[in-house]
C-alpha cells in the first residue's frame, strides 16, 4: 500500500500517459527530477509529490489537499513557435486535471491548477531550455 500522495501522483502520470495531447511524451514520477542537458532534447514531462494540508470536516473526518507537480521540460531553441507550441501543451495538461477525474483514483477531485510563473525565464535565457510546472492539487476527505 502507497501513501495516499505517491497513488495520487501515480494516477497522475497514468493518466498523462494515457492522454493524446499536442505533442507526444512519456511522463515519470520522480522524487529528484535532475536531467543532464544532452537528456532534455527529448520532451520531458515529470510528476513529483510536492505537498499535504488538512483541516477538520467534522469530528470524524479531515479534508486533505495534496499538491503534485508536473513539470515540463525541453532543451529548444528560443523561436516564438517552439515556445509557443510547449506553452499550448503545458496550458492542455491543466486543462485536463481541471475537466477529468483520475481515472484510476477517481475519490480524489483535482480542485486547483497553478501555473505560476507560466515558465522560468532564466532557465530559457541561460540554458536554453524550456521548463514550465503546474502545481495540481487533489481534495480527499477521509
Amino acid at each position: 500500500m502507497s501513501a495516499n500522495i505517491v497513488a495520487i501522483a501515480d494516477a497522475v502520470t497514468a493518466e498523462l500517459n494515457g492522454h493524446s495531447f499536442s505533442q507526444p511524451f512519456a511522463a515519470q514520477r520522480l522524487y529528484l527530477p535532475v536531467f543532464d542537458l544532452q537528456s532534455l532534447s527529448d520532451l520531458k514531462v515529470t510528476v513529483v509529490p510536492r505537498g499535504i494540508s488538512s483541516s477538520a470536516l467534522d469530528r470524524s473526518r479531515d479534508s486533505f489537499d495534496y499538491q503534485i507537480d508536473v513539470a515540463v521540460q525541453k532543451k529548444t531553441p528560443t523561436d516564438v513557435a517552439t515556445i509557443d507550441a510547449l506553452m499550448l501543451l503545458v496550458e492542455e495538461i491543466g486543462d485536463h486535471f481541471r475537466s477529468n477525474p483520475l481515472s484510476s483514483y477517481p475519490g480524489a477531485r483535482c480542485t486547483g491548477v497553478e501555473n505560476t510563473p507560466v515558465y522560468a525565464p532564466d532557465h530559457l535565457h541561460e540554458l536554453r531550455q524550456f521548463t514550465s510546472v503546474l502545481t495540481l492539487t487533489f481534495r480527499l476527505w477521509r
